[in-house]
Formats: structure tokens, sequence, C-alpha cells
């Protein structure tokens, strides 16, 4: 007899493992321990539970990074030859309709008369500062002066730059008309002029002007007086190639004011050709052919525009018949094309992400554990060294 059974000791929980398995036992690279030697504790219970909030933590934050997708860039030379460019514009100017004209002047030396395709209509700038002023009052931070940045407009304007945002926009808005502008009521004064819609133009460098009547065109007109002149102007939108209202771009919605009647406004835009599409659409149809505004029309899925940095100067200037006071937009045309696409990686590759998130946390948070039970173990022997009373020391064996 062993004397395993008089302390009621099982012999088989020391002995070797069942023979169930056969050969494999000798490839158990984690070998188990019976539940019977295992102590659970309060420890080690929290720290269990905190493992399990770090992981869904992390879980749903991979998740919820793949279910928005990453947006990769890509840029090109643009193919094919494009002659046509869109223009869109909703401006107001403090100046009445029949004294203002509006043209574009290109490189090639064509001119349009834009007077002739945009829509004029008499407003009252008053009605417009006031929706200007209400809509400010609810929070938006969209309007932005010649004078000053606000960071608020700086955000907005970054997020309509994403692919994902511009794409979700269009899908939700399929109204590309121009708003209302606000109605006039009884006693209000018309003095200024709304200009709005959209035309065609070269796709050239070009300068599109706002000018009053009998000033920088000899149109055989009679010559207005200066001191009518005010070229304080709201833009609204302007943008180029098709139409989408809700996308805002760098001097949309920006307001310019002056006392002087003698001024003249001039922004300078750079204009990059864009495609915004979901997934790798835009890449794999643009490698085999510049496809046209008709097949793409009512694809939601791929959206053809144009993107512009804007700066601007503004002055006052002497009055003489070789300065043309008005507000001018002179752009240039960039050769590339720039490609943005809302791209999102496969389920399966979203599992191997989890899998290795939570075996890694897992992984780690086990490892901190057994070394704060190490470092805990520790320093209790060194509290206790010296306390202890369970042996027999030499003192009292020679007292023995």
């Amino acid at each position: 007899m062993n004397g395993f059974a008089a302390h009621h000791l099982d012999e088989d929980a020391f002995g070797e493992k069942s023979n169930v398995g056969g050969g494999l036992k000798t490839f158990d690279a984690f070998p188990k321990t019976k539940p019977s030697y295992t102590t659970p504790t309060r420890r080690g219970g929290q720290w269990t539970l905190l493992i399990l909030v770090i992981c869904t933590v992390f879980s749903f934050s991979e998740f919820r990074s793949w279910l928005k997708g990453t947006e990769a860039h890509h840029f090109t030379v643009e193919k094919g030859v494009s002659h046509d460019l869109q223009l869109n514009l909703d401006a107001v100017i403090l100046m009445p309709c029949d004294t203002l004209h509006v043209n574009i002047q290109d490189a090639s030396g064509d001119r349009v008369l834009a007077s002739e395709m945009l829509n004029k209509e008499p407003t009252s700038w008053k009605l417009w500062m006031d929706k200007r002023n209400y809509e400010q009052f609810g929070g938006s931070h969209e309007y932005q002066t010649l004078s000053q940045e606000d960071s608020g407009r700086l955000a907005a304007q970054e997020k309509d730059a994403h692919a994902h945002h511009v794409l979700s926009e269009l899908r939700r808005n399929h109204n590309r008309k121009f708003a209302r502008g606000p109605r006039l009521r009884r006693g209000d004064v018309v003095d200024s002029c709304r200009i709005y819609g959209s035309l065609e133009g070269n796709k050239v460098q070009g300068d599109f002007h706002i000018t009053a009547r009998g000033h920088g065109y000899q149109d055989g007109g009679p010559h207005l007086d200066h001191s009518s002149f005010n070229f304080s102007h709201m833009i609204t939108e302007l943008s180029f190639g098709p139409h989408y209202p809700t996308i805002l771009n760098p001097l949309d919605k920006t307001i310019a004011t002056t006392e002087s009647h003698y001024y003249k406004y001039q922004y300078f835009l750079s204009i990059v050709p864009t495609i915004y599409s979901k997934g790798n659409l835009a890449l794999d149809t643009y490698a085999n052919a510049p496809p046209s505004k008709r097949e793409n029309r009512y694809n939601k899925n791929l959206i053809f525009t144009n993107q512009y940095a804007a700066t601007s100067q503004s002055d006052a200037i002497p009055e003489s018949r070789f300065l043309v006071p008005g507000i001018f937009f002179k752009y240039n045309i960039e050769p590339l094309l720039l490609l943005l696409s809302d791209e999102r990686t496969s389920f399966l590759s979203l599992l191997i992400r989890l899998v290795n998130t939570v075996s890694g946390v897992i992984v780690t948070g086990g490892w901190i554990y057994q070394m704060t039970e190490w470092a805990t173990e520790l320093r209790n022997r060194r509290r206790t060294r010296g306390k202890s009373e369970g042996y027999l020391n030499g003192r009292h064996l020679a007292e023995d």
C-alpha cells in the first residue's frame, strides 16, 4: 500500500493520462489542469470580466471601421479630349439686374454671353442677409467672409471632400435644381439681382466676370454713373461640372461687402477634374475608356465633378477708363484627374482581424495577470519573512 487511500487521495490524478486518443496524447501542446486543482478567485473573475469588455469594445471598433470603409486616392492624366465645362452659379449682387453684365472670356478668344444663359431675378439684399442670419443663428458654420476664416466652415468643407459623404449625399438628394430664394414681401426694397443657373463653356483657361453696364465691354448702352456701383455680393454656389447642390465648395456661401463704389473683386481658381466612386468602379471603368456623362448620369456609385482651390484678392481701384470694377473669377484647368474611391475589404478579412484582435487581447491579458499575481506573491513573501512559526530553528533544537 502506498498510503494514498488512507489519506483519501486519488492516485489516478498523479498518474499517466488515459489512453483515449492513442498516440495523439504526445502532441498535446496545451496541457490541461483538472478542475479539482484550480481555485477561482475574486481578482481572477474581475480580470476576466475586464478582458471581455475590452474584447467587445475592440471588436465593435473593428466592425465599425470595416463598415465605414477607407478612402483611396489615385492620380492619373485625364484621358480623351474634353471640350465643354459646365459652370454653376448662384449669386446675389447689390445692384439692379439691368445694370449688370455677365460674360466669359476664355483663352481661345471666345466670348460667352452668360447674361443670356443665366437667370436674373430682382430681389432684396436685406432678405438674403436675414436668411443668412437665421441660418447662422441655427448653428450653421457654412457662411464665410473674405476677411476671416471659420474653423467650423473648414471642417464642413473637408467633410464634403470625402467620397463616402459625397456618394451618400447624392443618394439622399436626387434633386439638382437651384433652391428658391426668399420671397419678396410688400414694402421690401428691390435693390439687388440674383444671378443663377448653369452654362456651358470651353474647357480652357478663362475669365468669368460680372461688370457694370457700359464698363468692360462697349455694348453701345448708356454709361452707368459710378456712384451707383456696389459690387457687394453673396455667392450661394459656384461649382464646375454637373450640378450637385449638396456638396460644399470653397466659395459656396461666401459674403463680401464694400462701401466703395469703384471696387474690384478677384478670385483665382485652380480646377481639378474629380471622380467619386464606390469601390474600384472608377479605376476599372476609366482604365478602358473615359465614360460619357450620359452613361453615368443616373449611376449612384459614380460621380463626375470638379474640385477647385480658391484664393482671393480685392481692393478699391481709382476711377479710370482703363480700370474696370466688378467681380472676376479667373480659372485654370489642371491636366490631372483625381480618383476618389470608397473601398471596403472582404468579410473574411474582417473575421481574420476580429480573431487576431480577440486572441491578442486574451494572451496579453493573461500575461499581465500572471505578472501581477507573481508581483503580489513576491511582495507578500517579503512582508511575512521572519514571522513564520511553521518550522523549528536551531535554537529550539538545542533546548530539546
